[in-house]
Protein backbone atom coordinates (compact mmCIF):
# COMPACT_ATOMS: atom_id res chain seq x y z
CA UNK A 1 0.00 0.00 0.00
CA UNK A 2 0.88 3.55 -1.11
CA UNK A 3 2.57 5.35 1.69
CA UNK A 4 0.67 8.98 2.45
CA UNK A 5 2.71 11.87 4.14
CA UNK A 6 1.34 15.20 5.22
CA UNK A 7 3.55 17.94 4.96
CA UNK A 8 2.78 21.29 7.32
CA UNK A 9 3.96 24.49 7.49
CA UNK A 10 4.62 27.63 5.54
CA UNK A 11 3.70 31.46 6.16
CA UNK A 12 6.91 32.56 3.90
CA UNK A 13 9.13 31.51 0.63
CA UNK A 14 11.49 29.80 3.09
CA UNK A 15 9.39 27.18 4.55
CA UNK A 16 7.47 27.03 1.36
CA UNK A 17 10.08 26.05 -1.32
CA UNK A 18 12.40 23.86 1.13
CA UNK A 19 8.79 22.04 1.44
CA UNK A 20 7.75 22.14 -1.76
CA UNK A 21 11.44 20.47 -2.52
CA UNK A 22 11.14 17.82 -0.16
CA UNK A 23 7.94 16.52 -1.50
CA UNK A 24 9.89 16.80 -5.26
CA UNK A 25 12.05 14.66 -3.88
CA UNK A 26 10.01 11.61 -1.94
CA UNK A 27 7.61 11.71 -5.22
CA UNK A 28 11.33 10.96 -6.89
CA UNK A 29 12.13 8.15 -4.51
CA UNK A 30 8.17 6.59 -4.54
CA UNK A 31 6.33 8.19 -7.39
CA UNK A 32 3.31 6.27 -5.54
CA UNK A 33 3.61 8.52 -2.62
CA UNK A 34 0.61 10.82 -1.82
CA UNK A 35 1.37 13.69 -0.34
CA UNK A 36 -1.06 16.22 1.20
CA UNK A 37 0.14 19.76 2.28
CA UNK A 38 -1.45 21.77 5.51
CA UNK A 39 -0.94 25.41 5.65
CA UNK A 40 -3.00 28.40 6.96
CA UNK A 41 -5.61 29.84 4.79
CA UNK A 42 -4.72 33.35 3.53
CA UNK A 43 -0.72 32.87 3.57
CA UNK A 44 1.12 32.10 0.59
CA UNK A 45 1.43 28.31 0.74
CA UNK A 46 -2.58 28.92 -0.01
CA UNK A 47 -1.42 29.62 -4.10
CA UNK A 48 2.26 28.49 -4.36
CA UNK A 49 1.67 24.87 -3.09
CA UNK A 50 -1.22 24.71 -5.68
CA UNK A 51 1.24 26.13 -8.18
CA UNK A 52 3.75 23.38 -7.81
CA UNK A 53 1.26 20.67 -8.40
CA UNK A 54 -0.01 19.29 -4.82
CA UNK A 55 -3.16 19.31 -3.07
CA UNK A 56 -3.28 21.76 0.03
CA UNK A 57 -5.65 22.19 2.81
CA UNK A 58 -5.60 25.60 4.89
CA UNK A 59 -5.90 26.01 8.92
CA UNK A 60 -8.22 28.66 10.29
CA UNK A 61 -4.82 29.55 12.30
CA UNK A 62 -2.91 32.95 13.49
CA UNK A 63 0.55 33.36 14.91
CA UNK A 64 1.40 34.92 18.29
CA UNK A 65 1.24 38.94 18.24
CA UNK A 66 3.54 40.15 20.26
CA UNK A 67 3.63 43.98 19.20
CA UNK A 68 0.07 43.63 20.25
CA UNK A 69 -0.96 41.44 23.14
CA UNK A 70 -5.19 42.22 22.95
CA UNK A 71 -4.77 41.06 18.87
CA UNK A 72 -4.20 37.41 20.51
CA UNK A 73 -8.02 37.41 22.18
CA UNK A 74 -9.12 34.79 19.78
CA UNK A 75 -5.56 32.75 19.57
CA UNK A 76 -7.28 29.98 21.54
CA UNK A 77 -10.25 29.75 19.63
CA UNK A 78 -8.05 29.68 17.13
CA UNK A 79 -6.01 26.91 17.88
CA UNK A 80 -8.72 24.87 19.23
CA UNK A 81 -10.63 25.03 15.54
CA UNK A 82 -7.27 23.98 14.07
CA UNK A 83 -7.06 20.82 15.73
CA UNK A 84 -10.48 20.29 15.24
CA UNK A 85 -10.16 20.86 11.25
CA UNK A 86 -6.64 18.86 11.90
CA UNK A 87 -8.78 15.63 12.98
CA UNK A 88 -11.25 15.80 10.34
CA UNK A 89 -7.82 15.71 8.09
CA UNK A 90 -6.01 13.14 9.05
CA UNK A 91 -9.65 11.24 9.45
CA UNK A 92 -9.84 11.48 5.61
CA UNK A 93 -6.65 11.21 4.75
CA UNK A 94 -4.68 9.06 7.26
CA UNK A 95 -1.31 9.78 6.79
CA UNK A 96 1.49 6.94 7.37
CA UNK A 97 3.95 10.20 8.54
CA UNK A 98 4.02 14.16 9.46
CA UNK A 99 6.78 16.65 7.88
CA UNK A 100 6.49 20.40 9.91
CA UNK A 101 8.70 22.70 8.12
CA UNK A 102 8.12 25.79 10.41
CA UNK A 103 5.47 28.30 10.31
CA UNK A 104 2.60 28.35 13.21
CA UNK A 105 0.91 25.93 11.00
CA UNK A 106 2.62 23.08 11.35
CA UNK A 107 2.22 22.82 15.30
CA UNK A 108 -1.13 21.57 15.36
CA UNK A 109 -0.35 19.05 12.90
CA UNK A 110 2.63 17.73 14.60
CA UNK A 111 1.33 17.98 17.81
CA UNK A 112 -1.83 16.18 16.31
CA UNK A 113 -0.23 13.10 15.20
CA UNK A 114 2.61 12.85 17.86
CA UNK A 115 -0.32 12.16 20.12
CA UNK A 116 -1.57 9.24 17.48
CA UNK A 117 1.88 7.94 18.06
CA UNK A 118 2.69 8.60 14.17
CA UNK A 119 6.35 9.33 13.00
CA UNK A 120 7.24 13.18 13.06
CA UNK A 121 9.96 14.87 11.34
CA UNK A 122 11.05 18.64 11.54
CA UNK A 123 13.23 20.28 9.40
CA UNK A 124 15.09 23.31 10.75
CA UNK A 125 16.16 25.39 8.60
CA UNK A 126 17.56 28.49 10.63
CA UNK A 127 20.85 28.17 13.07
CA UNK A 128 18.53 28.84 16.28
CA UNK A 129 15.64 26.49 16.34
CA UNK A 130 11.85 28.46 16.85
CA UNK A 131 9.90 27.74 20.27
CA UNK A 132 7.75 25.50 18.64
CA UNK A 133 9.96 23.60 16.98
CA UNK A 134 11.79 23.35 20.33
CA UNK A 135 8.69 21.90 22.31
CA UNK A 136 7.44 19.61 19.25
CA UNK A 137 11.43 18.49 18.47
CA UNK A 138 11.09 16.24 22.27
CA UNK A 139 8.68 13.73 20.44
CA UNK A 140 10.09 14.13 16.69
CA UNK A 141 11.22 11.18 15.13
CA UNK A 142 14.13 13.00 13.47
CA UNK A 143 14.83 16.92 13.05
CA UNK A 144 16.73 17.70 9.91
CA UNK A 145 18.97 20.85 10.11
CA UNK A 146 21.37 23.01 8.03
CA UNK A 147 24.47 22.97 10.13
CA UNK A 148 26.16 21.94 13.22
CA UNK A 149 25.79 23.08 16.69
CA UNK A 150 21.75 21.99 17.03
CA UNK A 151 21.91 20.30 20.23
CA UNK A 152 21.52 23.30 22.50
CA UNK A 153 17.93 22.81 20.95
CA UNK A 154 17.12 19.08 20.20
CA UNK A 155 17.84 16.18 21.46
CA UNK A 156 21.44 15.26 20.01
CA UNK A 157 20.29 11.75 18.89
CA UNK A 158 17.53 13.00 16.72
CA UNK A 159 19.59 15.10 14.93
CA UNK A 160 20.60 14.79 10.84
CA UNK A 161 22.68 17.31 9.33
CA UNK A 162 21.19 17.30 5.66
CA UNK A 163 21.76 21.46 4.62
CA UNK A 164 18.68 23.13 3.12
CA UNK A 165 16.88 22.13 0.53
CA UNK A 166 16.58 24.37 -2.21
CA UNK A 167 14.06 24.65 -5.38
CA UNK A 168 15.12 22.33 -8.69
CA UNK A 169 15.28 25.51 -11.10
CA UNK A 170 17.65 27.47 -8.40
CA UNK A 171 19.81 24.34 -8.80
CA UNK A 172 19.99 24.39 -11.89
CA UNK A 173 20.12 28.02 -12.72
CA UNK A 174 23.31 27.53 -14.48
CA UNK A 175 21.58 26.26 -17.22
CA UNK A 176 19.63 29.31 -17.98
CA UNK A 177 21.39 31.53 -20.42
CA UNK A 178 22.41 35.22 -19.04
CA UNK A 179 21.16 36.79 -23.03
CA UNK A 180 17.86 34.71 -22.36
CA UNK A 181 17.59 36.27 -18.65
CA UNK A 182 17.97 39.88 -19.31
CA UNK A 183 15.38 39.52 -22.19
CA UNK A 184 13.08 38.16 -19.41
CA UNK A 185 13.13 41.63 -17.35
CA UNK A 186 13.50 43.54 -20.88
CA UNK A 187 17.08 44.51 -19.75
CA UNK A 188 20.02 44.98 -22.02
CA UNK A 189 22.96 43.11 -22.47
CA UNK A 190 26.32 43.72 -21.90
CA UNK A 191 25.35 45.90 -18.61
CA UNK A 192 26.31 45.13 -14.89
CA UNK A 193 22.93 44.51 -13.15
CA UNK A 194 21.97 44.04 -9.82
CA UNK A 195 19.36 41.72 -8.24
CA UNK A 196 17.63 43.44 -4.64
CA UNK A 197 15.51 41.15 -3.11
CA UNK A 198 13.99 41.33 0.18
CA UNK A 199 11.77 38.12 0.56
CA UNK A 200 8.15 37.97 0.10
CA UNK A 201 6.94 40.47 2.00
CA UNK A 202 9.65 43.24 0.83
CA UNK A 203 12.05 44.81 2.83
CA UNK A 204 11.94 48.55 3.86
CA UNK A 205 15.90 49.38 4.34
CA UNK A 206 16.36 47.53 1.08
CA UNK A 207 13.75 49.22 -0.64
CA UNK A 208 14.29 52.46 0.80
CA UNK A 209 17.84 52.75 0.03
CA UNK A 210 17.22 50.91 -3.97
CA UNK A 211 14.41 53.62 -3.88
CA UNK A 212 17.48 56.55 -3.23
CA UNK A 213 19.87 55.17 -5.22
CA UNK A 214 18.43 54.63 -8.65
CA UNK A 215 20.03 57.58 -10.32
CA UNK A 216 23.36 56.90 -8.89
CA UNK A 217 23.37 53.32 -9.92
CA UNK A 218 22.28 54.52 -13.56
CA UNK A 219 24.69 56.41 -13.21
CA UNK A 220 27.49 53.84 -12.68
CA UNK A 221 26.14 52.25 -15.45
CA UNK A 222 24.26 49.57 -13.55
CA UNK A 223 20.50 47.95 -14.45
CA UNK A 224 18.16 46.87 -11.55
CA UNK A 225 16.10 43.92 -11.14
CA UNK A 226 14.01 44.92 -8.02
CA UNK A 227 11.50 42.54 -6.35
CA UNK A 228 10.10 45.12 -3.35
CA UNK A 229 7.83 42.62 -1.75
CA UNK A 230 3.99 43.06 -0.90
CA UNK A 231 4.51 45.50 1.36
CA UNK A 232 4.55 49.26 0.01
CA UNK A 233 4.58 47.76 -3.40
CA UNK A 234 2.94 50.66 -4.77
CA UNK A 235 5.43 53.60 -3.72
CA UNK A 236 8.53 51.61 -5.09
CA UNK A 237 6.84 50.82 -8.36
CA UNK A 238 6.24 54.30 -8.79
CA UNK A 239 9.74 54.97 -8.13
CA UNK A 240 11.10 52.84 -10.92
CA UNK A 241 8.37 53.91 -13.40
CA UNK A 242 10.21 55.30 -16.56
CA UNK A 243 13.34 54.25 -15.76
CA UNK A 244 14.68 51.85 -19.00
CA UNK A 245 17.31 50.37 -16.47
CA UNK A 246 15.43 49.03 -13.90
CA UNK A 247 12.79 46.34 -13.28
CA UNK A 248 10.57 46.45 -10.46
CA UNK A 249 7.54 44.24 -9.49
CA UNK A 250 6.68 42.52 -5.87
CA UNK A 251 7.38 39.12 -6.53
CA UNK A 252 10.09 36.83 -8.80
CA UNK A 253 7.99 34.18 -10.12
CA UNK A 254 11.17 32.94 -11.71
CA UNK A 255 13.66 33.27 -9.41
CA UNK A 256 15.96 31.11 -11.41
CA UNK A 257 15.80 33.79 -14.31
CA UNK A 258 16.65 36.83 -11.75
CA UNK A 259 19.88 34.97 -10.14
CA UNK A 260 21.28 34.35 -14.10
CA UNK A 261 20.43 37.52 -15.10
CA UNK A 262 22.61 39.32 -11.89
CA UNK A 263 26.10 40.46 -11.67
CA UNK A 264 25.07 41.30 -8.03
CA UNK A 265 22.80 40.68 -5.42
CA UNK A 266 21.40 42.52 -2.57
CA UNK A 267 19.28 40.39 0.08
CA UNK A 268 18.67 39.69 3.74
CA UNK A 269 20.18 36.74 5.36
CA UNK A 270 17.93 34.25 5.98
CA UNK A 271 18.96 30.34 5.97
CA UNK A 272 17.20 29.55 2.81
CA UNK A 273 18.17 32.70 1.23
CA UNK A 274 21.48 32.05 1.42
CA UNK A 275 21.27 28.32 0.97
CA UNK A 276 20.47 29.36 -2.88
CA UNK A 277 23.05 32.43 -2.69
CA UNK A 278 25.57 29.61 -2.10
CA UNK A 279 23.96 27.53 -5.27
CA UNK A 280 23.85 30.54 -7.65
CA UNK A 281 27.54 31.18 -7.47
CA UNK A 282 27.50 35.46 -7.35
CA UNK A 283 28.81 38.46 -5.02
CA UNK A 284 26.00 38.88 -2.46
CA UNK A 285 25.75 41.60 -0.41
CA UNK A 286 23.60 41.02 2.97
CA UNK A 287 21.27 43.07 4.92
CA UNK A 288 20.34 41.13 7.81
CA UNK A 289 17.13 41.53 8.99
CA UNK A 290 17.56 42.90 13.08
CA UNK A 291 14.58 41.64 14.31
CA UNK A 292 15.08 38.12 13.95
CA UNK A 293 15.34 35.29 16.36
CA UNK A 294 18.21 35.91 18.15
CA UNK A 295 19.39 38.27 15.49
CA UNK A 296 20.56 34.77 13.64
CA UNK A 297 20.35 36.71 10.40
CA UNK A 298 23.89 38.49 11.04
CA UNK A 299 25.12 35.27 12.55
CA UNK A 300 24.25 34.07 9.45
CA UNK A 301 25.80 36.86 7.14
CA UNK A 302 28.97 36.95 9.86
CA UNK A 303 29.39 33.45 8.43
CA UNK A 304 29.88 33.67 5.42
CA UNK A 305 31.95 37.87 5.68
CA UNK A 306 34.21 35.54 7.82
CA UNK A 307 34.80 33.22 4.81
CA UNK A 308 35.43 35.97 2.52
CA UNK A 309 32.46 35.04 0.51
CA UNK A 310 29.74 37.77 1.48
CA UNK A 311 29.71 41.13 2.08
CA UNK A 312 27.48 42.58 4.77
CA UNK A 313 26.06 45.98 5.58
CA UNK A 314 23.71 46.67 8.95
CA UNK A 315 20.02 47.36 8.23
CA UNK A 316 20.87 50.82 10.48
CA UNK A 317 23.29 51.67 8.05
CA UNK A 318 21.83 50.33 4.55
CA UNK A 319 20.38 54.06 3.28
CA UNK A 320 23.71 55.92 3.13
CA UNK A 321 25.78 52.56 2.69
CA UNK A 322 24.26 49.93 0.26
CA UNK A 323 24.42 51.68 -2.56
CA UNK A 324 27.70 53.19 -2.70
CA UNK A 325 29.12 49.22 -1.17
CA UNK A 326 27.21 48.18 -4.54
CA UNK A 327 28.97 50.18 -7.05
CA UNK A 328 32.20 49.93 -5.29
CA UNK A 329 31.97 46.10 -5.88
CA UNK A 330 30.87 46.69 -9.60
CA UNK A 331 33.98 48.55 -10.19
CA UNK A 332 36.23 45.70 -7.88
CA UNK A 333 37.01 42.51 -10.45
CA UNK A 334 39.08 41.32 -8.30
CA UNK A 335 36.75 41.46 -4.91
CA UNK A 336 33.84 39.74 -7.23
CA UNK A 337 36.07 37.32 -8.29
CA UNK A 338 37.07 36.39 -4.62
CA UNK A 339 33.83 36.28 -3.15
CA UNK A 340 32.69 33.95 -5.81
CA UNK A 341 34.99 31.56 -5.40
CA UNK A 342 34.56 31.23 -1.69
CA UNK A 343 30.62 31.29 -1.93
CA UNK A 344 30.76 28.82 -4.34
CA UNK A 345 32.56 25.94 -1.88
CA UNK A 346 29.19 26.24 0.26
CA UNK A 347 26.70 24.88 -1.80
CA UNK A 348 25.05 21.69 -0.80
CA UNK A 349 22.63 20.52 -4.08
CA UNK A 350 21.31 17.47 -2.09
CA UNK A 351 19.87 18.71 0.91
CA UNK A 352 15.90 17.63 -0.37
CA UNK A 353 17.32 14.30 -1.15
CA UNK A 354 18.51 13.15 2.45
CA UNK A 355 15.86 14.29 4.27
CA UNK A 356 13.52 11.99 2.03
CA UNK A 357 15.85 9.31 1.98
CA UNK A 358 15.79 9.46 5.84
CA UNK A 359 12.02 10.04 5.79
CA UNK A 360 11.69 6.63 3.37
CA UNK A 361 14.00 5.32 5.57
CA UNK A 362 12.58 5.85 9.46
CA UNK A 363 8.66 4.50 7.95
CA UNK A 364 10.21 1.24 6.10
CA UNK A 365 11.26 2.30 2.54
Amino acid sequence: MAKRIIIAGGGTGGHIFPAIAIANALKKEDPSIGILFVGAKGKMEMEKVPQAGYKIEGLDIAGLNRSSLIKNVGLPLKLLKSFLQVRRIFGRFAPDAVIGVGGYSSFPVLRFAQARGIPTFIHESNSFAGKSNQLLGRKATKIFVATDGMQQFFPAEKLVVTGNPVRPDIVNVATVAKEEALRYFSLQTGKKTVLAVGGSLGARSINEAVAAGLDAMSDAGLQVIWQTGKTDAARWKEAAAGRSNVWASDFITQMQYAYAAADFVISRAGAMAIAELCLVKKPVLFVPYPYAAEDHQTVNAQNLVQKNAALMVKDSDAKEKLVPAIIALARDTQKQNELTKNISVLGVTDADIKVADEILKSTGR
